[in-house]
């Protein structure tokens, strides 16, 4: 199983492809101006609380309230109240929490109004990023995420990921960590920590302290409200979280950015460095992986399985809803219920990756094809399980319903991932129109004959597949023609990511002819 990241940098945001034999999986962006990231650590105030709500809308400084239940306070949050203020006014200059008189824990069933009051300075992290009308989700049980641990201020307590099945090994790394972690930090061991030796993970251990260090050191001059600690760029995040021996490729095509993740894979991994590329070449990196044209065929209302079988993803405010279809697909299968479920087994499937893909959650319902035989419905909710696996979002999947329906929820801490891949007809809305590709190609040839006369004589012409295909085939083919007429031998470039009419001509050197 070979994965590969594909990460495209431009001026407004960074772009981060995941590959598993050349499919796409996962498809996130870095925006330059995301103020808000899982995981920062901010300086907030209070608004106001709402008892029946039991929460509290608190100002982090966005421009909705973040939003701030009661279970989320932790109960040690007088403690954490206690030792802000110390810090903040310079008393508490150790930070290390070894000596620091712990206050009585908050009562687990309290009330809101109860536990802070209004205007009053918190401690917060986001563990959801705003989205659509809502604010930011925070909790004040401020936690550090390292690449083998997490670090918990205020804790003792030793924990380790569920997806570690070995018992030996379970108690192993406790006993380690045990024995590293500082006293008054609670650690959660995560599952890449598996085989892990003591030196890795005690380096682990102080990097997180040290981001602990780094927030105390800064809440003195802090004003309210603010950003005390900001998550890792998104890059080394993602690999923190996904990285492991099955990856044989990173390709960057930024070279600071590459510098910067080579320099992270060198520090987790330093056998595996020599898989960080610079990827330096006219052809866009998503084109050169097919990414661009993978975004466009997975990203639609309708999703195309093999054979003959399609889905259809809706999205409602309330919930995401899914249709599986078989189409008009052929079959070797002797009767409907073979048929139903083989179809069934390739949509649960891709159901998995395309919930990854487009960072689907909250509630989603998938319709698959009726099926009768009790031992087929469960065979295909032990696949959706297994497919599901490696999907890092906390999900529950309940078994079918006696209407067929599977039931998902599925963790949201981020906006979904939405493209826009359905156009306009080019040949307007009857589609009885001239034919647009004969419109574009006299534009075309007007473009390209002011371009010649300017004296260029190296033109690569980008454009639609579709458009490239139509001046390329066929003989004589429109760019023979040209070639007949300019004595100039025009390149042409599939770009998946145009729309059917854009097109634009580069000179030699790359550069766009502008006209």
């Amino acid at each position: 199983m070979n994965k590969e990241l594909i990460i495209r940098s431009n001026s407004d945001n960074v772009d981060f492809a995941l590959l598993k034999e050349g499919k796409l999986i996962e498809y996130q962006k870095d925006k330059d101006n995301n103020k808000f990231s899982v995981g920062d650590v901010f300086i907030a105030k209070v608004r106001k609380s709402i008892p029946g709500l039991n929460a509290a809308f608190v100002n982090v400084g966005y421009q909705k309230d973040a939003f701030l239940h009661y279970h989320d306070l932790g109960p040690k949050l007088p403690s954490l109240m206690k030792f802000m203020k110390r810090v903040s006014t310079g008393k508490q200059n150790d930070f290390s929490l070894k000596d620091f008189p712990y206050e009585k824990d908050i009562h687990k069933d309290g009330k809101i109004d109860q536990a802070i009051k209004t205007n009053q300075t918190l401690l917060v992290q986001i563990v959801k990023e705003p989205i659509s009308t809502k604010g930011p989700r925070i909790s004040s049980e401020i936690s550090f995420a390292g690449r083998y641990l997490v670090l918990v201020p205020f804790s003792n307590r030793i924990s380790i990921s569920q997806k570690i099945e070995s018992r030996a090994e379970k108690e192993r790394l406790k006993r380690l960590v045990k024995s590293i972690a500082p006293k008054g930090f609670g650690v959660i061991i995560r599952t890449v920590a598996t085989g892990q030796k003591v030196a890795e993970l005690d380096r682990d251990l102080q990097n997180l302290y040290r981001k602990w260090e780094d927030v105390c050191k800064r809440i003195p001059n802090a004003h309210t409200p603010s950003k005390v600690l900001g998550e890792m760029n998104k890059a080394s995040s993602i690999l923190r979280d996904i990285f492991n021996d099955s990856f044989t490729k990173i390709n960057v095509d930024n070279i600071d950015l590459c510098a910067k993740i080579k320099d992270y894979i060198f520090e987790i991994a330093p056998h595996k460095e020599n898989i960080v590329k610079f990827y330096n070449s006219k052809t866009p990196i998503f084109e050169k992986y097919g990414i661009e044209r993978q975004i466009k065929v997975s990203f639609g209302q309708t999703v195309r399985l093999p054979k003959g079988a399609y889905l259809i993803i809706e999205h409602t405010e309330a919930l995401h809803v899914v249709d599986v279809n078989s189409g008009n697909r052929t079959s070797k299968e002797r009767n409907q219920e073979d048929t139903a479920i083989e179809v069934n087994m390739i949509a649960a499937t891709e159901l998995a990756r395309q919930f990854r893909l487009r960072d689907m959650g909250g509630i989603i319902v998938v319709d698959f094809i009726d099926m009768n035989n009790a031992q087929n419905r469960r065979k295909l909710f032990n696949h959706l399980r297994d497919e599901m696996k490696e999907d890092r979002a906390k999900h529950k999947i309940l078994p079918p319903s006696k209407f067929g329906l599977i039931q998902i929820t599925r963790q949201r801490v981020r906006p979904e991932m939405y493209i826009k891949t359905k156009e306009p007809n080019p040949n307007g809305p009857t589609g009885h129109e001239v034919e647009a590709p004969i419109v574009l190609i006299d534009k075309i040839n007007h473009q390209l004959d002011l371009i010649i006369k300017k004296g260029n004589k190296k033109v690569t012409l980008n454009t639609h597949p579709f458009i490239a295909a139509f001046i390329t085939k066929g003989f004589p083919s429109i760019r023979l023609k040209w070639f007949f007429q300019y004595k100039v031998w025009v390149k042409i470039m599939p770009r998946d990511a145009y729309t059917y009419l854009e097109h634009r001509f580069k000179d030699g050197q790359g550069k766009t002819i502008k006209l």
